[in-house]
């Protein structure tokens, strides 16, 4: 009877030994493979969880830090000190204070696209699209999870939109978003990415938030910003009709 040796501990399945492989029906050969290539599917993505609540994290505290200070007052150290983390940690996320600043954007504009994937199918593009930008501006206190101070959440939002020293990376940040939306909006539609149908839906997206946004912060907001966007992509919906431009002021 043929005895199998059990594998060696420094044996790998990556060809760097076979003899495992050589005793397996090719069926099981299969399996394994299959198994592993999972496991490492898992533990990609549990990395890239990570690293993206680390990232979330970085920025949160250099908003946060940002705001309740001023920008010339708060230092790389202060943020990584701030998330429990090492300056040379913040660095391989960031290269600057502005870039980590402006990363809270670009999640909530990445968070878009997240939503825009998972709304139903048959729902119409442009009723899909208005709903996921919706969800990203909604008040903490109209969402479920516990009440947090509404002041604060516009300060910060305010941040982001009208301090100077940011403002080249909130737009860069609104480009890449761009790209990630494109992406979604091309699933949804049976477009490729690099179509021009969804990049220019993409671009109205981030144009529509941006204005959107500068509006609302200029008429010193007392009321959510939700309505106006709402009211914004009605204006994109419906082809931007001559009969709504007086009634849009």
């Amino acid at each position: 009877m043929r005895v199998y040796q059990p594998l060696a501990t420094n044996t790998t399945l990556d060809g760097s030994n076979n003899s495992f492989m050589a005793i397996l029906p090719k069926r099981q050969n299969y399996a394994i493979i299959q198994g592993v290539n999972t496991t490492a599917e898992m533990d990609a993505g549990l990395r890239e969880r990570k690293r993206r609540e680390t990232r979330a994290a970085l920025s949160l505290a250099a908003l946060r830090l940002c705001v309740q200070r001023g920008w010339e007052e708060v230092t790389v150290d202060d943020i990584a000190a701030a998330a429990n983390v090492s300056p040379r940690t913040f660095r391989n996320y960031f290269s600057t204070k502005a870039e980590a600043v402006a990363a809270g954007h670009l999640e909530r504009m990445l968070r878009i696209g997240d939503d825009l994937r998972a709304r139903p199918a048959g729902e119409p593009l442009w009723t899909a699209i208005t709903h996921s930008v919706a969800a990203q501006f909604e008040p903490p206190e109209q969402k479920n999870v516990a009440p947090r101070n509404a002041r604060l959440w516009l300060e910060r939002i305010r941040f982001v939109v009208t301090e100077p020293a940011i403002h080249g990376e909130v737009l860069k940040a609104s480009a890449a978003a761009q790209v990630g939306l494109a992406a979604a909006i091309a699933e949804r539609t049976g477009a490729r990415p690099k179509d021009l149908y969804p990049q220019v839906a993409a671009s109205v997206v981030t144009a529509v938030v941006g204005t959107v946004m500068d509006r609302w912060l200029r008429d010193d907001p007392s009321g959510p910003i939700v309505p106006l966007l709402r009211k914004a992509f009605d204006l994109v919906a419906t082809g931007f009709p001559e009969n709504k431009a007086r009634a849009t002021r």
